[in-house]
């Protein structure tokens, strides 16, 4: 049997359902869209403000560490090249150009530079106006060599001190000097210098703290490297970097290194000196602890956007489906009342149809029976059987439509709640009375198999009636050609009678008969179906203190089993 609310289509003429309910759909996309904006844009967007807002206070940290330890650094470089500018400026103001050209005072004064201030000096000389260098303490044979065409010299007969670019030299090492100038009365003049090698200068760069795969170095205005680097040649190597624009202060910039990587480059102009101070990070590096902390921010967003629509998921289907049960239950209900409303009005009109059509039916029995009455009387009649065989039809068919009629009136009186005793085997004969012309016309065998000592049972008359016609309705809808509806009835136990519905319709597909009896629910929709009627009968069922089950198979047929209760213990 197919589960298509046959009956409830047939006796209560119901429109299509679904357009009486909401779009439940739709309800949940809105929900689940507006919930998720309200919830998600605000969380998205602080979470991506604290996203830019860090990484840029994570940059603005290491640039600023960077600026910092070029100034400090800066600033110790400077000062030791001033420190030992202001030590030789005191020892040519301290001595005359007699003293320092004796060998052992100068040698002396080597000796104290150097314990003085740690190293770095490698050797004093003595040079007079005419370049000439007059006496010289050192490892190299630089005694009496002549410097008047350099243009050191030239700078520091000028300026009167001089700090050179790192070279090489006579001493074949990588080095610098440091000149000052005496004038004497005279007009004339004479220079101390001192060559000085770059060790404290790496020594200082070598330990400074510096992260991502940090590099600090110095160079002078060419580009070209004064101290080693860790990455971009050695002494008097050129660097690969563009040399910095002149600044005044400590700047920190980003520029694109070899191989397509971001460096993070601060560098110092050395006040009075030829060099700049450079110290290049990489911005890769640098941003390390970042992209871990990033990781954690991201899968933190990941994590709660899941959460919030699993939450808002599960949260707005729950809500649509408790809609759903409630606008489903309202439209049941709605039309529970049109159906019980249309079949009352049926019942009236049947009643009233009953009366009117036994009224002529009453005179149509009388002048028939005087008419057999006066035939009788009469001669020339009383012979003729013909006569008698037409008028015994006439009165036969009047009975056969006073039977009708008076169904018709037992039909609408039982349409009116009421609790009586019921003989189950006549209310169910009558129901089948019902639909024996049309079993009879499309070869329908109606069995019914009930003993007689079943006992009556306490109930809704008019609840019974509809529960029977809506289940044998939809089996008359399940059967296409040829078959069986058979009715069973038993006792089950001591107070409970079980009826046993059966056909050898379609059947219905194993996976449906759950739903069979959910509101709406129905595989014939496109042809009328509104999925109301099993629904009705199941809580008529339930009104009355029965119970309903379904077995069915496909292309073999259906069998409802309803059980009731002899005696009702509890008001319906």
């Amino acid at each position: 049997m197919n589960p298509i609310s046959k009956s409830s289509e047939e006796a209560g003429s119901f429109p299509h359902t679904q357009k009486h309910l909401m779009n439940y759909r739709r309800i949940w996309r809105t929900v689940v869209f507006l919930t998720g904006c309200v919830s998600l844009i605000p969380l998205i967007f602080i979470t991506t403000i604290d996203y830019q807002v860090t990484q840029r206070a994570i940059e603005s940290e290491f640039l600023l560490r960077t600026t910092r330890i070029i100034s400090n650094t800066q600033r110790a470089i400077s000062f030791f090249l001033v420190e030992r500018k202001s030590a030789l400026n005191f020892i040519i103001r301290d001595n005359n150009f007699t003293d320092l050209e004796n060998p052992d005072r100068l040698l002396k004064i080597l000796e104290n530079l150097q314990e003085s201030f740690g190293g770095g000096f490698m050797d004093l000389g003595l040079i007079d106006s005419d370049g000439l260098q007059r006496n010289y303490i050192g490892l190299y044979e630089l005694q009496g060599k002549n410097y008047k065409d350099q243009e050191w010299f030239e700078e520091v007969a000028e300026r009167g001190d001089y700090i050179s670019d790192v070279f090489m030299g006579y001493r074949k090492i990588p080095h610098f000097i440091i000149a000052v100038k005496r004038d004497l009365p005279d007009g004339s003049f004479y220079i101390l210098r001192a060559a000085i090698g770059i060790g404290p200068f790496e020594n200082l760069l070598s330990n400074l703290e510096l992260e991502g795969l940090g590099d600090a170095f110095m160079i002078n205005h060419d580009g070209i490297l004064q101290t080693a680097s860790r990455n971009y040649g050695g002494v008097l190597d050129k660097i690969p970097l563009p040399v910095p624009n002149f600044s005044d202060k400590s700047e920190v910039y980003e520029s694109g290194g070899p191989e397509a990587s971001r460096l993070v480059i601060g560098y110092k102009f050395i006040d009075d000196a030829p060099y700049i101070l450079m110290i290049v990070k990489n911005k890769h590096e640098l941003m390390k602890p970042w992209m871990k902390t990033r990781l954690q921010l991201i899968a933190f967003l990941i994590g709660s956007i899941t959460v919030i629509l699993t939450v808002i998921l599960w949260t707005a289907g729950f809500m649509v489906r408790k809609i759903k049960s409630a606008d489903q239950r309202r439209v049941m209900s709605l039309h529970q009342v049109e159906y019980a409303n249309k079949m009352a009005s049926i019942g009236r009109m049947a009643a009233n149809v009953a009366h009117e059509i036994n009224n002529p039916l009453a005179i149509i029995n009388e002048k028939a029976g005087l008419m057999k009455d006066l035939f009788l009387f009469k001669g020339e009649y009383a012979k003729d059987d013909r006569v008698f065989t037409l008028i015994d039809a006439i009165l036969a068919s009047v009975r056969r439509a006073g039977t009708i009629t008076k169904r018709l009136l037992t039909f609408a009186r039982k349409f009116e709640a009421s609790v009586e005793k019921i003989n189950l085997k006549a209310l169910i004969s009558e129901v089948m009375s019902f639909f024996q012309r049309e079993a009879d016309h499309r070869d329908i065998a109606l069995q019914i198999d009930i003993p007689e000592n079943m006992p009556e049972i306490e109930s809704d008359v008019g609840k019974l009636q509809q529960i029977f016609v809506n289940i044998i309705n939809n089996a008359f809808a399940a059967i296409t050609g040829r078959g069986r509806i058979s009715i069973h009835m038993a006792l089950k136990g001591i107070d409970h009678i079980l009826i046993t519905i059966s056909d050898t319709g379609c059947g219905i597909p194993r996976e449906d008969l759950y739903r069979i009896f959910e509101p709406f629910f129905s595989t014939k929709k496109g042809s009328g179906g509104t999925g109301l009627g099993l629904s009705i009968t199941y809580n008529l069922i339930q009104e009355i203190k029965g119970k309903i089950s379904v077995d069915s198979e496909v292309g073999k047929g259906t069998t409802f089993e309803i059980s009731l209760p002899i005696v009702k213990d509890e008001p319906f």
